[in-house]
């Protein structure tokens, strides 16, 4: 069946979704949406295509339910980010949505997260170029449990320390923001009470790993402290400074 189109003030046309069609040109022809012209930049269309797949990981690995959770990419002083109430699966490459760092949006028709506020927060201050926000199980039962997630196992030091709790604010506002920044300072993620969770990086792999990470951590901790009469053991923080020395050179050498 056909999708219904509604006509609206501003000139283009909406689906029953919320998604929005191209507004006609004064020949009454669909002008093509800008990720889809023959200008958009293939690195640009690279990221998009990134982007989108990080934010369809994170419902599938669980961290969201719906259209909850949104992510984001820095490319110099423009950000790709997720349109706001558009299911991940039904994004396409037209529907590429990006702004400024004031906000101000110069790619695309569909309105960009209303989560925008902390996502541009994270560039102003930080040398992110990736950021993921969740609404995991895990971690937003932690939120609203303690101010700052104990240090159950050395993968805590990947994040710059133990993970804060920033106090509730309602989504989508400058104080919600601003709480988070809070939280933030030195690490590269924190939690957002009774709302989920917050992490950034170099990449979209770095800033969804940590993201996992810290849903796995809020996990463990809750696992463990669910067995009665026992209480988790907890890294100190010389512990953690040496496994944060060590971190540093995990992995592969290039």
């Amino acid at each position: 069946m056909a999708e219904r189109r509604q006509n609206t003030d501003d000139g283009r046309r909406h689906t029953d979704d919320g998604r929005q069609d191209v507004p006609p040109d004064a020949a009454g022809k669909g002008v093509p949406p800008v990720a889809a012209r023959q200008d958009v930049p293939p690195d640009m269309a690279r990221h998009w295509t990134e982007l989108v797949a990080t934010a369809r990981r994170t419902v599938a690995d669980g961290l969201v339910v719906g259209t909850s959770g949104n992510v984001s990419a820095r490319l110099g002083d423009l950000v790709l980010v997720t349109p706001s109430g558009v299911p991940y699966d039904r994004l396409t490459p037209a529907d590429l949505t990006g702004v400024d760092l004031t906000g101000r949006q110069v790619l695309g028709t569909l309105r960009p997260t209303s989560e925008l506020p902390m996502h541009l927060a994270v560039y102003r201050t930080t040398d992110a170029r990736a950021v993921v926000h969740t609404h995991a199980v895990h971690a937003t039962a932690v939120s609203t449990l303690v101010a700052e997630l104990p240090p159950v196992h050395y993968m805590t030091a990947a994040l710059g320390g133990p993970v804060r709790v920033a106090p509730y604010a309602a989504y989508g506002t400058g104080e919600l923001a601003g709480n988070m920044l809070r939280a933030l300072a030195g690490r590269s993620g924190c939690l957002l009470q009774n709302h989920g969770t917050v992490t950034y990086g170099a990449t979209l792999d770095q800033a969804y790993d940590r993201t996992a990470q810290l849903e796995w951590m809020c996990r463990l901790w809750l696992t463990a402290s669910a067995v009665p009469g026992l209480t988790p053991t907890l890294l100190t923080e010389a512990q953690l400074e040496e496994a944060g020395a060590r971190l540093k050179g995990y992995g592969q050498r290039r």
